[in-house]
């Protein structure tokens, strides 16, 4: 498996705990949020579930740590602006449905590879959560989780695969397939509900 396809498998699993409480997210908080993450895609890999089980489990992995509707929006760009609040919400689950397929579909080839969470780095309003990826026949990489509590939860809302950034990534690809269907967020939004 190549660096770009463990970009593609972790980031869906690329995009939540208990409620914010009083306190502000703290480097604790961030790490045991990745930590938890990580555990999860690990014991999916190593599960042996057949293909399908095993995008089920991602969808759910993906709910529950990304903050999916940031994500989504600023996957959007410019486009997000003049978009109606329904059309938001419709593209926030299209987006969801999406990158889960798109992503779930790549687990087979993580097979025997694991995630360990490294360290913790506070970066401005959120923390930067560095962990190693080892896949089979590659060297070791790094992926680096970026935590924020902003939505509420506590959420990754990005990731760095050596350098490679998931947002920018994702925002080029959504930006490429409106230009596709002529700027047309309607024609995206029914599209995104049958790829992956």
């Amino acid at each position: 498996m190549t660096r770009r396809g463990a970009l593609a498998l972790t980031g869906g699993a690329l995009f939540a705990l208990a409620p914010l409480s009083a306190l502000a997210l703290t480097e604790a908080r961030a790490r045991a949020l990745v930590q938890s993450l990580v555990d999860e895609i690990n014991a999916v890999i190593a599960s042996g579930k057949s293909e399908a089980a095993m995008y089920r489990d991602f969808e759910r992995i993906f709910n529950r740590y990304a903050d999916v509707p940031t994500v989504a929006l600023y996957t959007l760009g410019v486009d997000g602006r003049s978009a109606t609040a329904a059309q938001k919400r419709a593209y926030i689950d299209a987006f969801r449905g999406y990158i889960a397929r798109k992503y779930g579909s790549r687990f087979r080839e993580f097979i025997g590879g694991r995630l360990e969470v490294q360290g913790v780095t506070q970066i401005k309003n959120y923390y930067q959560v560095r962990t190693t990826a080892y896949l089979r026949g590659e060297d070791p990489f790094f992926v680096d989780f970026h935590v924020s509590d902003r939505s509420g939860e506590d959420r990754f809302f990005n990731m760095f695969i050596e350098g490679v950034n998931l947002l920018l990534s994702e925002r080029e690809e959504i930006g490429a397939m409106l230009d596709r269907r002529g700027r047309n967020l309607d024609r995206l939004i029914a599209d995104l509900r049958t790829m992956g």
